[in-house]
């Protein structure tokens, strides 16, 4: 892939269920194929990647937001916030996340694959990897 980092500034903004791993809600479902290795190749050329789930560490649920932060993080994905991003304070009060993409299986347009064993459809990251890859020359 030719990814150059100083053209690869930007924030995506990625769910967790049926778009990191399989729903399995509240537990955490297979691995979506190619998810990480998408996500640590924007790491790994400057994009700031952004939790946009709706896990919540809720007490009588357990810490299912803490449970989703840790897979990324034990899977060496760098996140750059959790349902916020830092960096858009300074012009907004905004509770929704500012991103340049937003990755959802539930959003309109989002290609779809529906894995062997999986409960439901999930991302098809080979396009949406190539889709924002692009997009960033």
């Amino acid at each position: 892939m030719n990814f150059k980092r100083e053209f690869f500034s930007m924030f995506i903004c990625v769910d967790f269920d049926g778009t990191i791993v399989d729903h399995a809600y509240p537990q955490i479902g297979k691995p979506v194929p190619y998810a990480i290795e998408w996500l640590q190749r924007f790491n790994n050329h400057g994009a700031d990647i952004i939790l946009f789930t709706m896990r919540s560490d809720i007490k009588k649920q357990g810490l299912l937001l803490t449970e989703a932060v840790n897979y990324l993080q034990n899977n060496n994905v760098v996140l750059y916030g959790v349902n916020e991003n830092k960096s858009q304070s300074s012009w907004t009060k905004s509770p929704k996340a500012f991103g340049d993409f937003y990755i959802d299986d539930s959003a309109v347009g989002c290609p779809l694959i529906h894995p062997k064993g999986f409960i439901r459809p999930c991302v098809d990251w080979k396009k949406v990897g190539k889709y924002i890859e692009s997009a960033s020359r």
